[in-house]
């Protein structure tokens, strides 16, 4: 049996999937396996290229299902995901000493470097979102004042990125897990489709479940950030944002607490349709508000974590 298990999902992926393949070439005892969610372009055939498992859905599964797809078609005690536009840099040992014999670290986080060099410090490894951190995230506030104390909290800005140690939320590009752990959580919530903070709530259910996680800078890959979801028009991509926050907070907040956050994604969507409305016109108006409906029907909804 090997030892790791390295899964990368990819959507859209044909222009940075070669690069990230081709970085794993040198890692030994790993099984690799690569999870297309229905890709248009040419991305199965870049994989294919080299020589490499490949699982062609024939529709968009959603970032979590296809986790947990190629989850149970590999057999390692540990996984690592990996996003396809992230390059592996280093190997993998570092990562896997923190996953202690005690087996109370269920998972850890490297370090990941933009194409400047450059730490992506605020991404790499955060607190868990509080409903005060999605509340400042909603309206704005930690866009107009980035140093506020709650952003500063959330997106760990007093962290030394060159120092490991424990946090609560790596990013899910470059992370390591035990399948033990995944097995007792029941996988990646796979309702928060397509994409989204599945990775913050895996961490979160860990967390709860009484695991602890790590980052270790000695691990490290260099991440381009944002390929696949770029690739979704703007439209769709801020009621999936918005859709799979609410989520979060539904299974996650006090009930007060995610009422909160509930009237703060309206307010703030609100003031996005404003904002925006001299570049889109009604169509800005018709994607806002649907936002706020959700935000509402959350709210007012029978079941919270639906």
């Amino acid at each position: 049996m090997k030892r790791v298990a390295i899964v990368v999902i990819t959507y859209g992926s044909a222009d940075v999937i070669g690069p990230c393949l081709d970085s794993l070439a040198g890692i030994q005892d790993a099984e690799i396996v690569v999870v297309d969610n229905a890709s248009a372009d040419e991305t199965c055939a870049e994989v294919a290229r080299r020589n490499v498992r490949l699982t062609a859905n024939r529709h968009n599964a959603g970032f979590a299902a296809a986790v947990n797809q190629g989850v149970r078609e590999t057999s390692a005690p540990l996984i690592l995901l990996l996003n396809p536009d992230a390059r592996l840099e280093t190997g993998l040992d570092p990562l896997i000493a923190c996953l202690d014999e005690s087996g109370k670290t269920a998972a850890a986080g490297g370090l990941l470097t933009g194409p400047d060099g450059v730490p992506q410090t605020g991404f790499m490894a955060r607190n868990l979102p509080t409903a005060m951190a999605l509340t400042f995230e909603v309206l704005g506030i930690n866009r107009l004042w980035p140093g506020n104390p709650v952003n500063w909290h959330y997106r760990c800005k007093g962290n030394d990125p060159m120092v490991s140690a424990f946090v609560e939320q790596p990013a899910g590009a470059f992370f390591l897990f035990r399948r033990s752990a995944w097995q007792e959580l029941g996988g990646f919530d796979e309702s928060f489709w397509p994409v989204w903070f599945e990775d913050v709530d895996f961490c979160a259910r860990l967390r709860k479940a009484g695991y602890s996680v790590r980052y270790e800078p000695a691990a490290r890959a260099a991440h381009q950030g944002g390929h696949s979801v770029s690739a979704i028009p703007r439209e769709i991509r801020e009621k999936y944002w918005y859709g799979s926050l609410l989520k979060y907070a539904a299974k996650h907040q006090h009930p007060v607490a995610f009422g909160v956050v509930c009237l703060s994604v309206a307010v703030g969507a609100a003031g996005r349709a404003v904002r925006f409305f001299p570049r889109g016109g009604l169509r800005v108006f018709e994607v806002y508000s649907s936002v706020i409906r959700l935000a509402f029907a959350r709210l007012l909804g029978p079941g919270r974590g639906v």
